[in-house]
Order: structure tokens, then C-alpha cells, then sequence
């Protein structure tokens, strides 16, 4: 009898000291096991998450404050634990990526319905058309900081609409994932880069000039050829005029090497099939990661390719070159326009300069200017009056240097980037920057305090080879043109256009 009261009491002490060290909310009920639970839950993946929470995409989704268990996960609507089975198995409902991928999508899809119920809210507080305009009137802002705020309001209400793409190939219209557009300095054209669905790429020119407020047309021009590599980076070149080409750095595969080519962008105009397309050419080359067309008088038609190791100056009439050895790979490229100094940005983080007019090349001495990143250098973009430099890394990290004093003024925050190559975009006449995240999202700065105007999500479910490619500008289609964004996403082509409707757009 006193070793069975013992043991009594010891099951009902350790049993105390359950309840006592896990809390209600994660405490196993009934005494069933967490498998036993695991099994009861209705099995998803990553692959049908998406589609899985359509019907229920006003929930909200945020991080529960319950504390972390290791091998566990919380679902705050059942709010039980669960357990986080291996990820190396075929089948897996439950992962951590599966369980961050859910996450994402809920609150993408509770964005994108907020939009569609346009409850929008001003990237400031207190700020409104009525503020800005009274006080314009005072004389408290000036012409500048007025135009300033109007855009800032402006892009806080465009609103989505779908584009509508036409092909006098009727076949290939809407069948290859679009990778990359690229507009010309009037933004009349842009020039994509779509992924065929048997390897390779193809290109096409859109034409802009149907894009207007109450029709949503474009033409888009395919070639006849496509190419079986994988195309790094495009640039606008203006060979025999403005903007007549497309620099194009392709990446070797195999035994063939990579190569820069120059297409004519007449190639993809059907308006005089009579006429002769102009220059074709191509220079091989290892492989490329970044191009760049210099526009200075001083190395008229010369073009810039980022190798491994090494920068490739080139002459695309002569076919002279000049070879600056580097210590790392250069992913982003840029001419400026006063002077002929090209700035590149490398694989370990280091932003230089070169000024292609020089001949010496030992050691370092050629490198005018020295900045450093902690990650690698994705992008870099000069402003208009060149004394300041804008640099976007692969840990998510967008920079604004001053060039005279050589140091960082200015950090924009909210990027996300992991590994990816991904553009960034200055609007000066706006005062915005915008840049596309690993994560699929679309983001706004303003470009004078590096406030986050807007945050868009992407129509389709993010995953890596759908993130959107876009282009912003004020003139959308020419000088009489209508602004906005313009967003292309696998097989779709959006627009976000200005919107006078909302009480809080000018």
C-alpha cells in the first residue's frame, strides 16, 4: 500500500510539473501525441498554398507572439503546435520553407484585395491634395518640393489594370514568360526578354504608342530567331542614332563561348520590310554579367561588358578593346555621360571607376573611385548631375553615395535580395526609386529622404522565376505619353496608372 501511494504521488508530481512547464495553449490534450495531431492536419505543400487560401484571403496573417519550440510550428488559428517534419522526404506537408511560403502568400493576397476595395492610405501622415496645394499657395513650398509631393500622392494611388498584347504572329502572343523589360530614353519602345518553353530565350520590342487612358493596347514585334543561352544583361545602344540598337551579353554554355551582340532594333519593325536592317554584329567574349553603351563624344560607339575578373571596353566599329583587370566578377555596369568614367560594381562588394581615356593599368591607380558594399553590387545608377552614385547589394541594402565626399548619405530601406541580380530604377523628375525584390514585391522610395511611398504586390504567386521586371516614367509611350508603372509578369503585362478618383490624389 505505501509503495503504491508512493508511486501515486510521483505520477501526480510529475504530472504537475508538466502542467506547470507548458503553458495551456501548447499543452498536449487528451494525451495525444504531436504525430497523432500531425496526422489529423489536413495535408498542404508549397505547391497548392497559393491556391489553397484564395477562398480565404481576408484572414489575417502575422507572427504569433507564443514563444518558439524546435521542431515545432504554431498555427495561431488552431493555436496548437504541430510538428515540423524532415524536408528530405518525397512527401512533406509540413516544412519550414512551406510554412514561410503560406505566410507570404496570405499577405500578399490580403494586399492585392486591399487594393481592389482601394483602401488606400497616404505614405505620410496628414498628407492630402488639399494640404499641399494650401500650403503651396502660402509660399511655404516651393515649385520643387510642390511637384515633389503631388507625384508622391499620385503613385500612392495608381491602381492595376491588364494590358492587352498584340502580335501580328498571333501565335506567339501570350505563350513565353516575359524576363526582363527595358525601355528606351523615350520610353516609346521596350525591349523584353521572354523565356521559351523549351530552353532559350526570345526577344520583341513593344511599341508604347497605344498605351493611353482609355485604350490599353500595345503591339509587340517578335523575330524570327531566338537564342538557346541564357541572356545576363540589355541595355539601349545608339549606334547610328538614338537608341537604333540592343546590346545584348549572352552567357556561354558548354564549348561555345559567350558573346555581346548588337541587334538593330529595325529587326523588329514591321512598318518597312523593305529596308535593310542596319548593323548586326557580335563579339565573343567569356562570360558576360553586365553591359553598359557609353554616350559621351569622347568614346563614341564603345560599349562595356563585365567579365570575370576583368572589364572589356569595345569599339563596335573598329573592334579595338581595352581590358582593365579587376580582383572580382562585375555584375552591374555604367557610363557616365559628361565624362567617359565608367562605374562598376563587383561580386565583393567593391563600387569603382574607370576613365576609359587612360593607357597606364598597373596595380590600382586606374580606379578614380573606391566604394565598398558588405555584399555583392547588383545595380548602380548615376544621377543626372553625376555627383551622386545609387547602389543596390545582394543583402537588400540600397545606397545613395556622394561621389565628392565619397561616403554613403543616404540608406532606403525595405528591399529584399538574396542572390539575385535585380535592377534599380531613378526617376529624378518624379524624385522616386523604385526596385523589384526577391520577394516579388514592387517598392517606391522617394529619392530625397528615402521614405517608402508604396509597397506593390505581384498579381501572381511569388516563387523565383516569377519575379516582375518593370518600368516607371512619367510618359509612358512618348512626350505625350501617360505615366505610370508598367509591370511584366509571367505571361501578363499591367499597368498602374494615375489615378484622380481617390480623394487623396491631386
Amino acid at each position: 500500500m505505501k509503495r503504491n501511494n508512493w508511486r501515486s504521488k510521483e505520477k501526480e508530481g510529475w504530472s504537475n510539473r508538466r502542467q506547470t512547464y507548458l503553458p495551456n495553449h501548447y499543452r498536449r490534450p487528451n494525451h495525444c501525441s504531436f504525430t497523432e495531431r500531425c496526422e489529423q492536419e489536413e495535408p498542404w505543400n508549397s505547391l497548392n498554398a497559393g491556391t489553397s487560401n484564395s477562398g480565404s484571403s481576408s484572414e489575417v496573417c502575422h507572427s504569433s507572439p507564443v514563444p518558439e519550440l524546435p521542431g515545432f510550428y504554431y498555427d495561431p488559428e488552431k493555436n496548437r503546435y504541430f510538428r515540423l517534419l524532415p524536408g528530405h522526404n518525397n512527401y512533406n506537408p509540413l516544412t519550414k520553407e512551406s510554412l514561410q511560403y503560406k505566410e507570404m502568400e496570405c499577405k500578399r493576397l490580403k494586399l492585392l484585395e486591399e487594393e481592389e476595395m482601394q483602401k488606400k492610405k497616404t505614405s505620410r501622415a496628414g498628407l492630402n491634395s488639399s494640404l499641399v496645394l494650401r500650403k503651396r499657395q502660402l509660399g511655404l513650398l516651393s515649385s520643387t518640393n510642390y511637384c515633389r509631393l503631388v507625384h508622391e500622392l499620385k503613385v500612392n494611388c495608381m491602381q492595376r489594370r491588364k494590358v492587352e498584347i498584340r502580335s501580328p504572329d498571333s501565335s506567339v502572343t501570350g505563350t513565353n514568360n516575359f524576363k526582363l523589360i527595358v525601355a528606351d530614353t523615350a520610353c516609346e519602345r521596350i525591349f523584353t526578354v521572354n523565356d521559351v518553353e523549351h530552353g532559350g530565350c526570345k526577344y520583341g520590342i513593344i511599341n508604347l504608342s497605344g498605351l493611353g487612358k482609355d485604350s490599353l493596347t500595345v503591339e509587340m514585334y517578335d523575330n524570327l530567331y531566338f537564342t538557346n543561352r541564357k541572356v545576363n544583361s540589355v541595355c539601349w545602344a545608339s549606334l547610328t542614332h538614338q537608341d537604333s540598337h540592343v546590346l545584348l551579353c549572352l552567357m556561354g554554355i558548354a564549348e561555345t563561348p559567350g558573346c555581346a551582340s548588337l541587334l538593330p532594333a529595325s529587326l523588329f519593325s514591321n512598318s518597312n520590310p523593305g529596308d535593310q536592317p542596319g548593323m548586326l554584329c557580335s563579339f565573343k567574349i567569356s562570360t558576360a554579367w553586365s553591359c553598359a553603351w557609353c554616350l559621351n563624344p569622347q568614346a563614341d560607339n564603345c560599349f562595356s561588358t563585365g567579365l570575370m575578373r576583368r572589364v572589356l571596353v569595345t569599339n563596335a566599329m573598329t573592334g579595338h578593346r581595352q581590358t582593365f583587370g579587376t580582383s572580382s566578377d562585375v555584375l552591374a555596369q555604367q557610363f557616365a555621360t559628361q565624362t567617359p568614367v565608367l562605374y562598376n560594381g563587383c561580386r565583393s562588394g567593391e563600387v569603382f571607376s574607370i576613365d576609359i581615356r587612360q593607357r597606364s593599368r598597373r596595380g590600382h591607380s586606374w580606379k578614380a573611385v573606391r566604394l565598398f558594399h558588405d555584399s555583392a553590387v547588383t545595380s548602380v545608377r548615376l544621377l543626372q548631375a553625376e555627383y551622386y552614385l545609387m547602389a543596390a547589394d545582394m543583402a537588400g541594402k540600397i545606397k545613395l553615395w556622394d561621389l565628392r565626399a565619397v561616403k554613403c548619405v543616404k540608406q532606403y530601406e525595405g528591399h529584399h535580395n538574396e542572390h539575385a541580380t535585380l535592377p534599380l530604377q531613378i526617376n529624378e523628375e518624379e524624385g522616386l526609386v523604385t526596385a523589384v525584390g526577391q520577394d516579388c514585391y514592387t517598392r517606391i522610395w522617394s529619392l530625397q529622404d528615402a521614405h517608402l511611398l508604396r509597397m506593390i504586390p505581384s498579381p501572381h504567386p511569388s516563387s523565383r522565376d516569377s519575379i516582375p521586371s518593370v518600368v516607371f516614367s512619367s510618359r509612358l509611350g512618348g512626350s505625350q505619353g501617360v505615366p505610370g508603372l508598367l509591370m511584366a509578369v509571367r505571361q501578363d503585362l499591367y499597368h498602374f496608372s494615375y489615378n484622380s478618383a481617390n480623394p487623396y490624389c491631386p
